[in-house]
């Protein structure tokens, strides 16, 4: 039984005993019961919006996992955490990270820019120039 539909019962029961609501005490318990309904249906408006709230988040969440997985390939992204790799979904390195000397920002691109030899950090403009070398990391010759 709800709260509303107990209140409900307990107004019949006053109703069904003859309580006069002319007396100090009939007022008052009248009000009390008065105040005890809209408290219940109050409760009740709650539990439908938070009803309500919960599934329009689960909306967005499966909207969200079906985002994540357009962009990131059902989960099998991983990001190589000894090198600053991010492969893709097909498995080719397709991104490189780094880490800006001057202000911290990781600042992400691409082969292309990587074979460049340098790029500028978009938070600060600090020049960044990378090592190609020719071990094993630096990225295939196109």
């Amino acid at each position: 039984m709800t709260t509303a539909e107990k209140v409900a019962y307990l107004k019949g029961l006053t109703e069904g005993y003859g309580l006069d609501s002319a007396t100090k005490e009939g007022k008052i318990l009248s009000t009390i019961l008065d105040i005890l309904e809209d408290l219940a249906l109050d409760q009740q408006d709650l539990n439908d919006s938070l009803a309500e709230l919960g599934d329009g988040l689960d909306a967005v969440s499966d909207d969200l996992e079906d985002v994540e997985d357009l962009l990131f390939g059902d989960g099998e992204d991983q990001e190589d955490e000894d090198d600053g790799e991010i492969e893709d979904w097909d498995g080719e390195t397709a991104f490189y990270e780094a880490e800006c000397p001057s202000c911290g920002e990781t600042v992400t691109f691409d082969e292309g820019v990587l074979r460049q030899g340098s790029i500028q950090c978009p938070s600060c403009g600090e020049h960044l120039e990378f090592d190609l070398g020719e071990g094993e990391d630096a990225p295939p010759e196109e």
